[in-house]
């Protein structure tokens, strides 16, 4: 189970050329990229929910990459790498055309912040102009057949038409993923009380001196008040003590 994880992280599957939607007859090649390629397979599941791996019945396997020289509808599907020990890659969903326009769009998820760059696409031209919806709401014409997206955020995710006068794309989806974040490492802040101050002597004698000279005085006036209190003459009788 620990070595199956391990090539989930590792593998990851590419594809030439880069896009999810590719017209019929036109050759596609897929590749594992891992440290050790030939521990995996390419293998798709296909529109018609049949799941098989490069080499029976479709494609030509080398190693970890598999060409398809010549695609046609039925090819359309979900495509990834696979290991023998059951480790999975990411997948790549590519369709295939047979119509006069593609809207060429990547086939992994775009990082926020990127940029990226949508090409509508016919079989004989590719700088036509072309308008570009996105969830059926018109965005824009471009002269050229290249719309550009500066700064991708999640709000740019979504299902892409492009048409020319040729006619309309298939949709494609755009996918937008955030950026990675990082945890810093718990830590215990340090403490910023400072410990208690150890006993001196020294200090402490000098405390002693300066309640003394403090308190004495207050006693010995407290003690002249209180005598003199006593003394004072009085209509009924004198102290004898005085």
């Amino acid at each position: 189970m620990q070595e199956s994880s391990l090539h989930r992280l590792l593998a990851r599957l590419t594809v030439s050329p880069s896009s999810s939607q590719v017209f019929k007859g036109q050759s596609v090649s897929l590749s594992c990229e891992e440290d050790d390629p030939s521990a995996w397979t390419v293998r798709r599941n296909t529109s018609e929910g049949e799941t098989s791996q490069c080499g029976d019945g479709w494609g030509r396997s080398a190693g970890s990459s598999c060409k398809i020289s010549f695609m046609v509808p039925l090819d359309g599907g979900v495509y990834w790498c696979e290991s023998r020990e059951g480790g999975t890659s990411n997948s790549i969903n590519i369709s295939v055309s047979d119509g006069p326009v593609i809207l060429q769009s990547p086939v992994l998820p775009v990082m926020e912040g990127h940029e990226v760059t949508l090409s509508c696409r016919t079989k004989t031209s590719s700088d036509l102009s072309a308008g570009f919806s996105k969830d059926g709401s018109f965005i824009r014409t471009e002269p050229e057949g290249l719309m550009t997206i500066q700064h991708v955020s999640r709000s740019d995710e979504g299902l892409y038409r492009c048409n020319m006068s040729d006619g309309e794309s298939p949709p494609s989806w755009l996918s937008v993923t955030g950026k990675p974040t990082t945890t810093p490492p718990s830590s215990t802040p340090p403490s910023t009380s400072a410990p208690p101050p150890a006993s001196d002597p020294a200090h402490l004698v000098i405390r002693l001196v300066c309640h003394l000279v403090v308190f004495c005085p207050y006693c010995i006036s407290t003690f002249i008040m209180v005598s003199l209190y006593r003394c004072r003459p009085t209509v009924f009788m004198i102290d004898s003590s005085c």
